[in-house]
Formats: structure tokens, sequence, C-alpha cells
């Protein structure tokens, strides 16, 4: 029999409800990374984009496991979402750029967007690929220099650093650089895991170290809490790279804002699905670092804290 075919009204009804949908790749784990994840949400709502309302989320975790990000990347690309947030370290950008060059990327990452080759540029990159360069691994050295001022009968600083981030070799070089100009004696303690944790703290006390600086990669950041209770047990002076930590005790931190760089991922993220070219979106940086210190803490160890360092400092915990 011929005619004319009919939609069905439902079928028309769950076209008008589609919505689009976005891919949450990330280096970490959904309970750990609870609080960045709700700043990312809060930049979609600015955009216009409620989770559950006019927008989906598939989230994809590889839970500090970065060899599983490739298949998790395919696993997205296959599901033909509308974008890619790719999150949590240039690890989970490149594992994205690597399975689509047609689908929208934003990733947040604290290394060197440019020099890791996940852009050509920071301005016209034209590729599908933009985000938040957070610039953590950059401040290292300056990280380094800041921990010596703060402790400055410091001869001997551990660097606490995960042998299978991309950001290890890079960071390591340019601490070990930065450690030699400042005459210092600088051990780097490899970690990837918590049993690992606890190993570099014994060999900490052994080696006798006067102070430890945190890398910035992200399984550091979802131990927070173990590391500054390690550094709180063993009396050891700390650097790290996120304001979390002195909030949790930790001694000093100093870098960008974490929150406020994933809730402009967010943003990114819905002007993207609003018709925006990633291509048209330039690579955002901070701009505003932060040094926030744990006077509290400061005391417990025994530690003066400079006043150029005070006057300097945005955040002081009493």
């Amino acid at each position: 029999m011929g005619g004319t075919a009919v939609a069905c009204p439902r079928a028309v009804g769950a076209q008008q409800r589609a919505v689009p949908v976005v891919g949450y790749l990330s280096t970490r784990s959904v309970g750990e990374a609870a609080y960045i994840t709700a700043a990312f949400r809060q930049g979609l709502k600015e955009s216009g984009f409620v989770e559950g309302q006019n927008v989906a989320i598939e989230f994809r975790w590889a839970d500090l496991q970065y060899d599983r990000l490739p298949a998790l990347a395919a696993d997205l690309v296959q599901r033909r979402v509308a974008v890619i947030a790719a999150v949590g370290g240039i690890h989970s950008g490149l594992a994205a750029k690597a399975a689509t060059s047609t689908i929208p990327i934003v990733f947040v990452s604290a290394g060197d967007p440019v020099s890791f080759g996940l852009v050509p540029s920071l301005t016209r990159h034209g590729t599908n690929v933009t985000g938040i360069s957070m610039i953590t691994v950059a401040l290292a050295p300056k990280r380094l220099e800041l921990l010596r001022e703060l402790v400055p009968r410091a001869a001997a600083i551990a660097m606490l650093a995960n042998p299978t981030s991309p950001y290890f070799e890079p960071e390591t070089r340019e601490v070990l650089d930065a450690a030699r100009t400042l005459g210092l004696q600088l051990h780097v303690l490899k970690a990837n895991t918590e049993r690992d944790l606890d190993a570099a703290f014994s060999m900490l006390v052994r080696q006798r170290v006067d102070a430890l600086l945190v890398s910035g990669d992200p399984f550091f950041d979802s131990q927070r809490e173990k590391l500054v209770a390690l550094t709180a047990q063993r009396a050891i002076p700390a650097m790290y790279q996120w304001r979390e930590f002195p909030l949790l005790g930790g001694l000093v931190s100093y870098g960008s804002n974490i929150t406020g760089q994933y809730r402009e991922a967010g943003i990114y993220t819905g002007r993207i699905l609003k018709g925006q070219k990633p291509a048209d979106l330039p690579i955002l940086q901070p701009t505003k670092l932060e040094l926030v210190i744990n006077l509290k803490t400061a005391k417990a160890l025994g530690l003066t804290i400079p006043q150029s360092l005070m006057i300097r400092a945005d955040e002081v915990i009493q």
C-alpha cells in the first residue's frame, strides 16, 4: 500500500527532547574530583546548560591509571558526543586529540599544551582543540624558590614526582636546574600509588631532607589528605600547587585556582555547544597566581614566615 508516512507523536517528542551530550574524560576518580567537577558544571550553567535539563554528560574516569585514557577517549568518540571535556592534566587532552580530529575538545592542563604538542599555538591554533592551560608545571622552579625562602636553612630538598606522568621529565629537569642555581641538593622521589607515598616519606627521613616540593601531577592532588597527614607526621615543610592543600593543613601553595580553571572549561564547553568553534577560542591562562600560607602549620613546624612572604601572600590561614 502507498501513502504518506506520518511521524509518530512519541518519536517527534523524543526528537524535541534530544539534548547535546558532553563527554567528560578525566584522569581522576569520581569521588576525590567532585569539587572540580562541580566547578565545571557551574561553568556550564553560566553558559545556559544544566545537566539533566538541556545537556547530558557522559563521564569516563581513568581512576589515575593513565594508560586507560586512549580506550576511554575512543569510547566517547564512538558515542558521537558533541564536545569532549578532557580534564585532569595534559594526559586526557592528548588521548582525546589522538582519538578525534573533528569532535571539539576542551582541555584543562597543568602542562604547557604547546610544548606537549596538544596545540600549535596559544592563540591561532586552528584545530578542534582549545581549553585552559594552568601553567602549574612551569611554576615548579618558582615554587622551589619560594620554599627555599620559607625554609632558608634547607640544604637538601626532595621533589615528589609521578614517573608515569607526561610531566615527569620536563618538570624534574627544570627543578633540578633551579636547584643547582640555588645551591640546593635535590632528591627526586617517585610515587604513583599510595604505597609508594609511604615508602617515599620513609626515604625522606633516611635522607634527612629539609623540605618537600610536590609535583603538579593529578595523582598528588587526588592524595592531598594523605600527603598533608604524612608531612605533619614527619614534620616536613612542604610546598604544593593548589590552595586546597593549605586549607587541609598543608604548609604552603603557589599556583592558579583550580576550581576557577574548571569553571572556565565549563564556560568554554557551553560556548561550543552554542555554536562557537574551538579554533576561534584562544587557549586561556590564569591571570592571577595565589600564594597561600597556613600559619598554624608553620607554627607547628617551628617556622617563622618571612615578612616578605607574608606581604606577598594572597591568603593566610590562621
